[in-house]
């Protein structure tokens, strides 16, 4: 008696379990539509972030080729300036004024163009103390 009531208990608990994963899962369908959407999402993510690094290298590209012309420019205005008018100074020549300003400013920016040195020329610290009182002692 016992053994059929193990088995009735355990039949009913397996109905009960089945209907409540049913309950709980939710429908298949909808999980898969989900993770598509999911992974749609995560598409479109990565595809805005690529634009918006092309747009950024694109603008970068287009604010160098500006400077660059910009400084073309300033040195036909100075040297046209300094043709048609001989007489005047270099120091009044506004243009040869600015010509140096951006010539300081691209040097500079030659310089800061070096990448930093992340280490140092030999021991240092402790380490050098402690190797010179090891050869002392």
């Amino acid at each position: 008696m016992t053994l059929i009531n193990a088995l009735v208990f355990l039949i009913i608990g397996i109905v009960i379990g089945f209907f409540l994963s049913r309950l709980t899962s939710g429908n298949p369908s909808q999980q898969k539509e989900l993770k598509k959407d999911l992974e749609k999402s995560r598409y479109e993510l990565a595809q805005y972030r690529q634009d918006l690094v092309d747009h950024f290298s694109h603008s970068a590209e287009l604010l160098d080729n500006i400077s660059k012309d910009y400084s073309k420019l300033y040195k036909h205005m100075a040297n046209v300036s300094s043709e048609m008018v001989p007489d005047l100074p270099p120091q009044d020549n506004p243009f040869t004024k600015k010509i140096s300003k951006i010539a300081d400013v691209s040097d500079k920016e030659k310089e800061h163009q070096e990448p930093p040195r992340d280490y140092s020329e030999g021991s240092s610290g402790l380490l050098r103390e402690a190797q010179g009182e090891n050869k002392a002692g």
